[in-house]
């Protein structure tokens, strides 16, 4: 394998490992908010933010872990046969169901940018331009115009209403980088094919 692909695959793991392992303490916000949600629902008035934020932290533990999953290979995988094959039969599978993973998460992705622009007031077919023209006049224009180009932010329908996209912005990031350590995967697989090792 050429070295510049070699170098992608290793940066790639670096920072999912990095990511991966931020993400793994999210779980300790997660039961400290439950915790709070328990006491509070005891000893005081119920608190209207425990819930939407237990939810957001969850989603937030599950997609931004899951590059790293995917890089570790903890993902659920029915062993019948596997275990006996050959290497390079092992790698052709491999290879053909990340590439299976990754036609998915690019819908997934593509619903995540549209759902994100949906949730900052865009309501277009186009949301890549969205994202485009508001980075681009966030960049020669400056934030308060960058900020005039955003429609009605969208709300969650609960009491505590709060803000949509958050949520969205680190769902549309976890599935990319999702995305780009499928990429490395495939050309791990590819290079086991070849005989290279990573």
């Amino acid at each position: 394998m050429p070295r510049a692909i070699k170098s992608y695959v290793h940066a790639i793991d670096a920072m999912n490992r990095l990511i991966g392992r931020f993400a793994m303490y999210l779980i300790f916000v997660l039961v400290g908010v439950l915790l709070w949600s328990s006491i509070s629902k005891t000893f005081f008035n119920p608190s209207l933010w425990t819930l939407e934020t237990a939810q957001f932290v969850m989603v937030a533990y599950y997609i931004l872990g899951g590059p790293y999953s995917i890089q570790m290979g903890s993902n659920v995988r029915m062993d019948l046969f596997y275990g006996s094959w050959s290497l390079k039969t092992k790698a052709w599978v491999d290879a053909f169901t990340v590439l299976f993973l990754m036609v998915y998460l690019s819908v997934l992705f593509y619903g995540a940018i549209s759902s994100t622009a949906y949730s900052l007031g865009y309501f277009g077919l186009e949301p890549f331009q969205f994202f485009g023209d508001l980075l681009i006049t966030l960049v020669t224009e400056g934030l308060d115009a960058a900020s005039a180009k955003l429609g009605y932010l969208e709300r969650s329908s609960t009491a505590w209403r709060p803000f949509m996209w958050p949520i969205k912005t680190i769902l549309c990031f976890g599935v990319f980088l999702m995305l780009l350590q499928c990429l490395a995967e495939l050309f791990r697989d590819l290079g086991r094919l070849r005989g290279d090792d990573f």
